[in-house]
């Protein structure tokens, strides 16, 4: 199947291989790769940084443009938590025809790889993510995948389920 445009938003909490998975995708579809993390404002960092999680106050400008980049591009794939359904909405407002890839992993995965790496978002935030996240629904244009082997194998499924999955 042939994509109109892909403009396609790889989902999920943080440590859960958005950005390797987003970047595998992007370069599979021929596009460009964002990585919402670098759209925050520096007052959304600061305030991950010390530990707080961020608030609908604090999401929804930057919710807002991530929606105006994918709107503006032919072709993106974006790295983006899009924890809740509401979030999603609001990225569709400005990007009707995005599509979702929600990675997922499990906790003690996550827990693993966020200890691991060097990123503003501590693992204390962690539980804050998981009590958050609104798995995709039926009725939303997208796909759900265990994050498990090589990025380019998870990159591999996500593109399958994207082609196999009906686009409006």
């Amino acid at each position: 199947m042939v994509h109109r445009a892909a403009r396609i938003v790889v989902m999920g909490p943080s440590g859960s291989g958005k950005t390797a998975v987003g970047a595998a995708l992007a370069v599979d579809f021929g596009v460009d790769f964002v990585d919402a993390d670098d759209l925050h404002p520096p007052a959304n960092v600061a305030k991950m940084e010390s530990g707080v999680p961020l608030d609908d106050d604090d999401r929804m400008p930057w919710l807002d443009v991530v929606g105006a980049r994918l709107a503006a591009s032919p072709g993106l794939v974006i790295a983006c938590s899009a924890l809740a359904r509401r979030y999603r909405d609001r990225i569709r407002a400005a990007a009707p025809d995005v599509r979702f890839v929600e990675l997922r992993v499990s906790r003690a995965e996550l827990d693993r790889r966020m200890r691991s790496r060097q990123h503003f978002m501590p693992v204390a935030l962690l539980e804050s993510q998981l009590a958050t996240l609104e798995h995709l629904e039926a009725d939303e244009d997208g796909v759900a995948v265990d994050n498990v082997g090589g990025i380019i194998e998870v990159a591999g499924r996500a593109r399958g389920l994207l082609d196999a999955a009906p686009h409006p």
